[in-house]
């Protein structure tokens, strides 16, 4: 925990924030309404004796037992609900992707937040999934093969040089790859690992992403820019930097969740004023 300690002045409750990391993960599914309601599958799993706690801020999802191993049940396989970890959810309730419209998600794999896409879609309109990653995408396809949808198609390119000739998109996804601080509720070794020259390399790569994804959406069109990790200078000083560069064309979207507690922004950093819009 050595390492976060860069980030004690941003937490209201230090104490809190650290008891809150080092707690075992709960593991989270939502239904998949391609084939089944919420409520059917709680009297489903009920029926073998497994009771799904509602997740507040989210119709559909659920906290498992912790005894329960979702992978290995005829439910999962039957494609009747994912498994995906319930921050993880946040960024697909925002982005909003709506049925008839085309949507681009830039770094795709696993394909957790691409099959929650296209749910939310209910398989109409067109969902582009792409990720340099050829054996990540490979596992994504299963994901999205299970949940049973029709309207996705998967890319495998460098998600900073997708060519314009793709046309723009109405939504864009840009969950993007980072140093993953904020897994180590489930990976220890992420804690190891945790550096601010890792973070600052990083951040050239996210923000190239980001970039991209400014350049393939269309006017009046909405980006979710998303990582797992703690590092302002993957977070904030990405799209701050973005928010520059824009000269004015862009404009950060106010957003709140019921039920789900969140923080402002942050508009500055180790000294660095940040856009006034964060």
């Amino acid at each position: 925990m050595d390492y976060f300690e860069r980030y004690r002045d941003l937490i209201d409750d230090w104490d809190a924030f650290v008891a809150a990391v080092q707690r075992p993960l709960p593991t989270t599914i939502w239904a998949n309404p391609l084939k089944i309601t919420p409520e059917k599958l709680q009297s489903l799993m009920a029926e073998s004796g497994i009771d799904l706690t509602p997740v507040a801020w989210y119709s559909g999802a659920f906290r498992l037992p912790d005894e329960v191993m979702p992978g290995l049940r005829w439910e999962f396989m039957a494609g009747l609900y994912q498994v995906q970890e319930e921050v993880a959810l946040l960024p697909a309730l925002l982005l909003d992707p709506q049925p008839g419209e085309r949507v681009l998600d830039m770094c795709a794999a696993p394909g957790n937040k691409t099959a929650q896409m296209g749910a939310m879609m209910a398989n109409r309109g067109t969902l582009l999934a792409n990720d340099r990653n050829g054996g990540r995408m490979r596992a994504a396809r299963d994901v999205l093969n299970r949940i049973g949808l029709v309207n996705v198609t998967t890319l495998t390119w460098d998600g900073s040089s997708l060519p314009g000739e793709m046309g723009q998109f109405d939504k864009i996804m840009v969950d993007v790859p980072c140093t993953c601080e904020g897994t180590c509720r489930k990976d220890r070794s992420v804690l190891g690992r945790s550096s601010v020259n890792a973070s600052v390399k990083m951040a050239r790569i996210q923000t190239a992403l980001l970039r991209k994804a400014v350049q393939l959406c269309r006017p009046g069109g909405r980006i979710v820019y998303a990582t797992c990790t703690f590092a302002p200078e993957e977070n904030e000083l990405v799209v701050d930097a973005i928010l520059r560069e824009s000269g004015g064309m862009l404009t950060v979207c106010p957003s709140s969740v019921p039920g789900l507690v969140a923080s402002p922004g942050l508009t500055g950093w180790q000294g660095q004023p940040l856009h006034p819009d964060l």
